[in-house]
């Protein structure tokens, strides 16, 4: 089940990514780790990694959302 990508995520930046297409619209880290059940402070080395490998976005300050490439990093 392994897939052959640049960028391999950790279980935590899956469940970030998961949580993300799970909400739907541009959220917050206090938003997705309530979603998480985790501190805010827990997830902002995930979001930085993700925003970096391009599969989360940010639309606003402060507000993520899913890419098309994190929801084809979800599928693998």
């Amino acid at each position: 089940m392994e897939h052959n990508t640049a960028t391999r995520i950790n279980e935590n930046e899956k469940a970030v990514l998961t949580a993300l297409e799970k909400l739907g619209t541009a959220s917050g880290s206090k938003d997705i780790a309530a979603e998480l059940n985790l501190k805010p402070k827990t997830i902002s080395g995930a979001i930085k990694k993700l925003k970096s490998s391009g599969y989360i976005e940010s639309p606003a300050r402060c507000k993520y959302s899913i890419t098309a490439q994190g929801k084809e990093q979800l599928s693998c």
